[in-house]
């Protein structure tokens, strides 16, 4: 594994489920400490600066730390009822070997429902809901959750590797939905730090993303950005049963996002974005997301308005325990934003506006 492959393994293999984002925390303010002035929001947000840079304009870039997971509600016998968060569809959870943090160590389990052999075929056929399923720890007789530390309010996180595929150039593992963007912050502030630059840059490893996108709400007023960059997955369509005609998959480049639920962004960044790519040849294209959001929707209404833009890296298989990503399309992803960011001076950030 080459370095960056090492920084995505540590990154996706940590937990940090929305409100437990310590871990990712962690592995921030280690990579980014000898370049970066270390900050952090009263909510829990990673902010860092980088060293040396003049007083502005501001350049925030953001990704959110959380992933999305599990947390113990209470307990029915044996066995452990949960609530979920982040956007979780339901079938992707059952079967699911899931890791518990409690305050002693971590407890392993898997997902498990009540047995199709004793469902009738109405109850086979419905959809099943959260609150049908449960976290079997292999417990058995009067022995209790409790005994082994584990208590309502506890994090729990999918077990999945990070893998290497056989594809070429792919990867597996969890939280891609975004490490993928807090390994992409970590590898864009190493490269700038090279730099005399015109501005001052800031990134923000956001708490909370998948349950409402507070932390992008509090390290907005920290940073107080000029401009604003989110950085995230996308939605790779590049699958069996995809609509036709899509150009968001893996090895297309990077997404430049024209429209989710939450932004409609800036028309000049965006341009200005688009046209660097095209200067420098970097593979790039369009997107637009229906529904959903990240932290560009909370960042862009700031004060009296920040100028932002999502830049998205195509993935299959978000919100769950295994999605897949193309280690070009991240490269050009970290390539386009440092060529960017090195163009954003006064003059050019004031034309946003």
């Amino acid at each position: 594994m080459d370095r960056v492959e090492e920084l995505m393994k540590r990154f996706t293999g940590a937990m940090g489920v929305s409100g437990a984002e310590e871990e990712v925390f962690g592995l921030m303010k280690k990579e980014l400490e000898p370049i970066a002035e270390i900050s952090r929001d009263r909510l829990g947000s990673f902010i860092g600066r980088l060293k040396g840079g003049p007083r502005g304009p501001r350049i925030m870039l953001a990704a959110h730390m959380d992933e999305i997971g599990l947390m113990v509600s209470h307990f029915t016998g044996n066995f452990i009822r949960f609530n979920t968060l982040g956007g979780w569809w339901n079938p992707r959870l059952i079967g699911l070997p899931v890791r518990i943090r409690t305050s002693k160590k971590d407890i392993m389990g898997v997902v498990a429902s009540k047995s199709p052999f004793h469902m009738d075929k109405e109850e086979r056929d419905r959809p099943m809901k959260s609150k049908d399923l449960y976290i079997d720890v292999g417990l058995t007789g009067k022995k209790k959750p409790e005994s082994l530390g584990i208590r309502p309010g506890d994090p729990v996180v999918p077990e999945a590797p990070f893998t290497v595929l056989e594809g070429g150039g792919t990867y597996m593992a969890k939280a891609w939905d975004d490490r993928a963007g807090c390994v992409a912050l970590v590898e864009i502030m190493r490269r700038l730090s090279k730099y005399k630059l015109p501005n001052a840059v800031y990134c923000a490893g956001t708490v909370q993303e998948e349950v409402g996108l507070r932390g992008a709400v509090t390290s907005g007023h920290s940073i107080a950005p000029d401009l604003c960059f989110a950085i995230d997955v996308n939605i790779a369509q590049d699958l069996p049963g995809s609509p036709d005609g899509s150009v968001e998959s893996l090895g297309a480049g990077v997404s430049i996002c024209v429209y989710d639920a939450t932004l409609i962004p800036n028309v000049r960044l965006r341009d200005h974005v688009a046209a660097v790519a095209e200067r420098k040849k970097i593979p790039h294209h369009f997107s637009a997301i229906p529904f959903g959001g990240t932290d560009g929707g909370k960042v862009h209404l700031n004060e009296a308005g920040v100028p932002t833009l999502v830049i998205g890296i195509p993935t299959r298989y978000i919100h769950s325990q295994a999605g897949i990503l193309c280690r070009k399309d991240f490269d050009n992803t970290v390539k386009l934003m440092v060529e960017v960011v090195r163009t954003l001076d006064g003059k050019t950030v004031g034309g946003f506006i």
